[in-house]
């Protein structure tokens, strides 16, 4: 079997056969490796690689564990601390920064058999919603290089579409791994607050950060989470909730695999302002799960309107926080002018951080000022509260999965969003379940154009094994149609 048809493969099926010898143990690396070249990955082409040891790579294939993901490359996003590569969050800040230990689910990948020596472009501290404000340049969309591939985890879902591998880790705060799987054709797995441990991926917004997981199909998504899901006492938000069996539903190709189960669509994620060819992609969908056996039902969650202003005071609040940590004097970059250590403050974080990052660190100080913080962020966390109920309500109401358009509308064209304000709006469908901490997943249903769109599913807390019911049956019914 040549390398370009290996990786047409499940990565359970790579792994299987690599772990009982049928295939060798460096087979997924050098086709990982060939697709690489091919495609041009690192920075003179799709820029969506910025680190990697291909030699530390073939030394780790050569000895990897047994274990689910025997002998497989599995890049992760820079913002995730690994051993032997740099960590930097996409910028100037952290240049040449290598972490002194790793992150548990990197852990959990390396002993499962996976091959972590690949780190991927990201937009600058995870803080944008494109892969342009990274400080080693933009990321382009494997379609079409004009075009952006989502963000900020765009380096990980560029190499899993460009299909250098079948999977790969990004992180989440407000749909960075959702809306970049719905921009680039591929699946993206944001799992329950707590689900998966945080120890090791560098701080942004700390209540809304989740590790999460990109996949070409649902079962490389599914798999991928089942070995970096349980709790980690190295991380006091993890959950100690069982993990289920997240492939359970792979082989039900039963006619209606999905009666009993009820589709709840919110009107207030369908507006007259959508794209009518979205919302046709959209309609087709909802007709595929009622043909599959769903209920399909209208809800409500009156407070999403609320959500963007409700986000970007929560999140720029906790980054001025999390990020005052990087300032010259412990680690990471030191610029100092000779003007005392108010001047190493000074000169380091102005030389060291990009433009976006800046705009969010005043804007969460200026919500948690003296006189502000209770106009704002009290405010605030007050509406989040609500934006959980409304999901809370819908849930307990009978609906079993939420389905949703992932983004307002296909990948957008490189620098066509320069009002900071209309770039935010891209999240507009993602930002609600990383406040409410739900788990929630985009899959690719269709293209416009040429360009895919996604559709997201969302369940209820720690409920991702009815999620991926229903992920699996939509993908199997919609078979090649959902990419092109």
């Amino acid at each position: 079997m040549n390398n370009a048809a290996l990786l047409t493969r499940s990565t359970a099926d790579i792994a299987t056969d690599i772990a009982r010898g049928a295939l060798p143990r460096t087979a997924a690396l050098d086709a990982a490796l060939e697709v690489a070249a091919r495609v041009r990955i690192g920075a003179d082409g799709l820029n969506a690689v910025l680190w990697r040891d291909d030699a530390a790579a073939r030394d780790d294939a050569a000895s990897s564990p047994t274990g689910a993901l025997c002998g497989i490359p599995v890049p992760v996003k820079d913002n995730i601390a690994t051993l032997g590569l740099p960590t930097t969050c996409g910028s100037r800040m952290l240049d040449g920064y290598v972490s002194p230990f790793e992150a548990t689910a990197v852990a959990r990948l390396r002993a499962a058999g996976a091959i972590v020596r690949m780190k991927t472009n990201m937009d600058e501290f995870a803080m944008g919603s494109s892969t342009e404000h990274s400080a080693w340049g933009r990321t382009q969309h494997p379609l079409d290089a004009s075009r952006v591939p989502g963000g900020s985890s765009g380096g990980s879902a560029v190499v899993v579409a460009a299909g250098v591998s079948r999977l790969a880790l990004g992180s989440e705060t407000g749909g960075s791994v959702r809306q970049p799987a719905a921009f680039c054709g591929i699946v993206g797995v944001k799992p329950t607050y707590g689900r998966v441990s945080r120890h090791g991926l560098v701080a942004f917004a700390s209540s809304l950060d989740h590790i999460g997981v990109f996949g070409q199909r649902v079962d490389d998504a599914a798999l991928g989470l089942g070995v970096i899901a349980g709790a980690d006492p190295l991380d006091s938000t993890s959950v100690d909730t069982p993990v289920d069996d997240y492939r359970a539903a792979r082989e039900d190709d039963r006619v209606r695999p999905l009666d009993g189960v009820v589709v709840g669509w919110p009107r207030e994620y369908f507006p007259e302002s959508l794209d009518p060819a979205m919302r046709a992609q959209l309609a087709r969908a909802l007709d595929t799960l009622r043909a599959l056996g769903a209920e399909v039902r209208e809800v409500s969650l009156p407070h999403t309107a609320l959500a963007i202003p409700v986000y970007y005071i929560v999140a720029p609040a906790e980054a001025s926080s999390n990020l005052a940590r990087f300032d010259g004097v412990r680690y990471g970059r030191r610029i100092d002018p000779g003007q005392g250590l108010r001047g190493v403050y000074d000169a380091t974080r102005s030389h060291g951080f990009g433009p976006e990052v800046t705009r969010r660190i005043l804007l969460g100080t200026y919500v948690l000022s003296a006189g502000y913080y209770d106009a704002y962020y009290k405010r605030a966390m007050a509406v989040r509260r609500l934006i959980t109920d409304d999901f809370t309500r819908a849930f307990e109401s009978g609906v079993h999965v939420l389905f949703t358009p992932t983004t307002p509308s296909v990948a957008f064209e490189a620098g066509s969003k320069s009002d900071p304000y209309e770039m935010y709006l891209s999240d507009i469908f993602t930002v609600t379940a990383n406040l409410a901490g739900i788990p929630a997943m985009s899959q690719p249903i269709g293209r416009i154009d040429g360009l895919p769109v996604g559709g997201q599913l969302m369940a209820s807390h720690f409920d991702e094994a009815t999620m991926f019911r229903v992920a699996y049956a939509l993908e199997r019914a919609l078979g090649e149609e959902a990419h092109r």
